[in-house]
């Protein structure tokens, strides 16, 4: 939390539009990150992003200043995300690299960069298979540190929940991973034998 947060948030529970400025550069990247990384398209995420500073100026008197605001700010992201994927219906993640996964050094060589890249990849895909609930919890507490109360309180579910979303979501995030890299492995084994003759 920046240490100017408070002021800021006191500044604009007295209506000063400068001050909710300075809130949103503050958090407009984390923002936009989370919404890109639950809906995987820079636009869409764009638009994400604005709508959940409307919603929070719209709503900031009913912020509860015993929760951290970042946790509020970013359940309002997450929510909005979360209604947005399931209006679609049809999760479509982008096979760009996302914020959340550096670009490769190249400094090792080529071919292990490409490997990397290639996991980058890899992780995209696994995430776009989980509902928007579990990509919800996987996102917040991998990405944001959020603790499984703050993640519960923010998809309004119960704490067992949320570990039952995470422990979910790792099982098929790991056998996911294993059984692509298996796959992967086969088809390399068949693609570089030799006919027999």
């Amino acid at each position: 939390m920046n240490n100017m947060e408070p002021d800021f948030l006191n500044q604009v529970l007295t209506g000063n539009p400068e001050a909710f400025t300075q809130l949103v550069e503050l958090y407009q990247r984390p923002v936009f990150n989370l919404c890109y990384r639950m809906l995987g398209d820079a636009n869409e995420a764009e638009d994400a992003s604005q709508e959940t500073f409307l919603r929070v100026y719209k709503y900031i008197k009913r912020y509860d200043h015993k929760r951290p605001f970042s946790t509020w700010l970013l359940s309002i992201a997450a929510h909005h995300c979360i209604d947005l994927l399931r209006k679609r219906r049809m999760i479509v993640v982008s096979m760009d690299a996302l914020p959340y996964l550096d670009p490769p050094d190249l400094s090792p060589g080529p071919e292990v960069s490409f490997h990397m890249l290639e996991d980058q990849k890899r992780v995209e895909e696994l995430l776009k298979s989980l509902n928007s609930q579990d990509r919800a919890a996987v996102v917040m507490y991998y990405w944001y540190d959020f603790s499984y109360e703050e993640i519960a309180q923010s998809l309004s579910i119960t704490v067992s929940a949320v570990k039952s979303r995470l422990h979910r979501a790792r099982l098929t995030l790991a056998q996911t991973w294993q059984q692509q890299g298996t796959n992967n492995f086969s088809t390399e084994r068949k693609t570089h034998e030799s006919p027999a003759f």
